[in-house]
């Protein structure tokens, strides 16, 4: 039964990923007058859910591996170490979120 449901939320993502990137490209598709098939839209959401899926696993790991049982902030930027300009945005609005946090805590 616990299989069933897990089974019917993960079809439930990826037809809701599958929306989201058909939507995305058909944008695209507009905006540069270019056509695309609708294999190609499922080729890329295939791609785009296994890059979730190693994310998420990544995420979990090193979450793990800190004997945490919950992802922060710290995992996501372990996780984007090898990419220096996303770790720069991340890190940048982390910082920010912390500092309106400390600041909302100040003013109590």
């Amino acid at each position: 039964m616990a299989d069933e449901s897990e089974e019917e939320a993960r079809e439930q993502l990826k037809a809701a990923l599958w929306f989201a990137v058909g939507k995305m490209v058909d944008e695209e598709t507009l905006r540069r007058n270019r056509n695309v098939t609708p294999q190609f839209i499922g080729a890329l959401t295939e791609m785009v859910w296994a890059q979730i899926e190693n994310v998420a696993l990544d995420l979990e790991n090193f979450s793990r591996h800190a004997g945490r049982t919950t992802i922060n902030t710290d995992d996501v930027l372990l996780l984007a170490r090898r990419n220096q300009d996303l770790h720069a945005i991340i890190k940048d609005f982390v910082d920010k979120q912390k500092a309106a946090k400390a600041k909302g805590k100040l003013k109590r």
